[in-house]
């Protein structure tokens, strides 16, 4: 093999170019590969013969109503073994808390078990996630996972975030994918992860009787910053004609949405509690909205407010249309979304139904023409391969390394998914690593956990203190070098000429590399 086969090929692909080409002769129908590319995470092998056989339409079907598609076993079987996979928020939070006497401090050695303890549950939160989203047959809905996660960010490294984020994902984002909007915002407002993240568990009525520090040393008092990325991230949008002053109403509405760590009485089945000494009763006006100072129900009535806006309507299908289309959302197809959103009331199915059916979705000029996130990019190879995952360690150390670790957005504005934020030299050299190593069989996808030779770097990367490249690892345990020919197959062989004949020309050993690592694979 060539000694430094990624740097081969990288000169390939650069040779080939990155701009989207219109000379793709594909083996498989375009609007079958198309419709997979959008509404999964990439084909696995049998996917286009199977979504052929079905035909597009009752696919799109299927994966809009993900309850009639069967479960997978063996994906059930893998996620039971996921110890804190089934356990709610305050499960978590009740287990991992160190037992304290009042007053008492933890010793050092349980503050080391404690930050061990959260690694630990971060970690098993990722690898559901990556499980679900390369093997659950229920592609939209994984797809969707993503999407709302996204929209929703929740930063793990801060704080108790780090237990949380799991659960958050299972309780409050993944049950409302494909519902109402407003189920949505309503279960993503009232998770302690949420409020926790964006500081609303602090926020507080500035003259309620327990505005004094609180046992962890903060200030309590009124927190604007969960209200103005509710309406600013989750709803309105930055133009979405609210003032400074809604800002703090939203605030003053929210005064007292907390939670707790254990259960209580009043206290909901993930923790959310309404804290009625520190909300602010006073009346408001809220987007030129009366509000009668009543207490939690100001709270659900700012929802309500917010959910049926066309301000947010257009926010959501801007967003949908971006993912889903292109990077510059066609403002017909915007429009005819927030339609759909005003007269459904916000159903998420059937914004999306109608975007699976407009003549936009369809404009073969869309075809292929979407920049892979690292997130995409990564779950599409390992689809691509047919492999049985038990290690996904790999994946998760290229998404670090490419700038996009799962759960790992800073800003509660979420990843970028468009090309501008993804396209660049360095970019393009960490794919085509991991393409090499992937191809190769230098991946460990199935290695036992323990064998695995990404363990300590995948543990140093959660603890933040480490960024190895993948090329520096010795790999005990090898998969099998992928097929070019069947790889090619599974994906539609739906590559230019120019491409095609680069892939012939190569050596026999990196061909699934250059596949992998082709423009037209770095697009969906």
């Amino acid at each position: 093999m060539h000694p430094k086969p990624h740097i081969y090929i990288l000169a390939l692909i650069i040779g080939l170019g990155f701009a989207h080409s219109s000379q793709a002769v594909p083996i498989s129908d375009p609007k079958v590969l198309h419709v997979i590319n959008r509404l999964s995470f990439g084909p696995q092998p049998g996917d286009i013969e199977r979504t052929t056989a079905l035909g597009v339409e009752r696919y799109i079907q299927q994966q809009l109503n993900p309850n009639t598609i069967p479960d997978s076993s063996p994906l059930n079987r893998q996620l039971t073994q996921i110890e804190t996979f089934n356990l709610s928020s305050l499960q978590l939070l009740g287990q991992i808390n160190p037992k304290l006497e009042r007053g008492q401090k933890p010793t050092p050695e349980q503050r080391k078990a404690y930050q061990s303890q959260m690694r630990h549950v971060l970690e098993q939160s990722i690898q559901a996630r990556l499980l679900q989203s390369t093997r659950s047959p229920r592609q939209l809905q994984e797809v969707m996972v993503d999407f709302w996660y996204n929209h929703f960010n929740v930063f793990s490294s801060k704080g108790i975030a780090r237990v949380l984020v799991g659960t958050y994902e299972q309780e409050a984002i993944r049950p409302h994918t494909l519902g109402r909007f407003r189920d949505l915002i309503g279960s993503t407002a009232q998770h302690p992860a949420m409020l926790f993240y964006l500081d609303n568990w602090q926020n507080t009525a500035p003259n309620s009787s327990p505005n004094r520090p609180n046992p962890r040393g903060k200030m309590q008092g009124l927190n604007e910053n969960y209200a103005r990325e509710l309406m600013e991230l989750h709803t309105l949008g930055v133009d979405g004609g609210y003032t400074q002053q809604d800002v703090t109403t939203l605030a003053k509405i929210l005064t007292g949405w907390t939670f707790r760590r254990s259960p209580q009485p009043k206290v909901g089945d993930y923790g959310f509690y309404f804290d009625a000494k520190r909300h602010d009763y006073s009346d408001k006006v809220f987007l030129g909205h009366s509000i009668k100072g009543s207490g939690i129900t100001e709270g659900e009535q700012a929802l309500d407010i917010l959910a049926k806006s066309p301000a947010t309507a257009r926010h959501i299908s801007t967003q949908l249309a971006q993912y889903f289309v292109a990077d510059q959302p066609p403002k017909p197809l915007v429009d005819r979304l927030s339609q759909k959103y005003l007269s459904t009331e916000g159903n998420i199915r059937e914004v999306l139904n109608t975007l699976f059916h407009s003549p936009e979705f369809w404009d073969s000029r869309n075809y292929n023409a979407k920049f892979k996130t690292p997130y995409q990019y990564a779950l599409s190879a390992v689809r691509a391969t047919g492999a049985e995952v038990t290690n996904f360690r790999p994946v998760f150390g290229f998404l670090q390394q490419a700038g996009m670790p799962l759960y790992g957005c800073l800003t509660p504005d979420g990843y970028k998914n468009t090309e501008s934020a993804w396209l660049n030299p360095d970019a393009l050299t960490r794919r085509i690593s991991f393409a090499t190593a992937l191809a190769s069989g230098r991946v460990p996808l199935n290695a036992p956990l323990e064998r695995s030779p990404l363990t300590r770097r995948a543990r140093l990367a959660l603890a933040d203190k480490g960024n190895q490249s993948l090329d520096s690892q010795a790999t005990p345990v090898s998969m099998a070098e992928l097929d070019a020919t069947q790889l090619s197959l599974t994906l539609g062989n739906g590559f230019s000429d120019k491409t095609k004949q680069a892939i012939a020309t190569s050596p026999p050993q990196l061909r699934a590399a250059l596949i992998l690592g082709s423009p037209e694979f770095m697009r969906r």
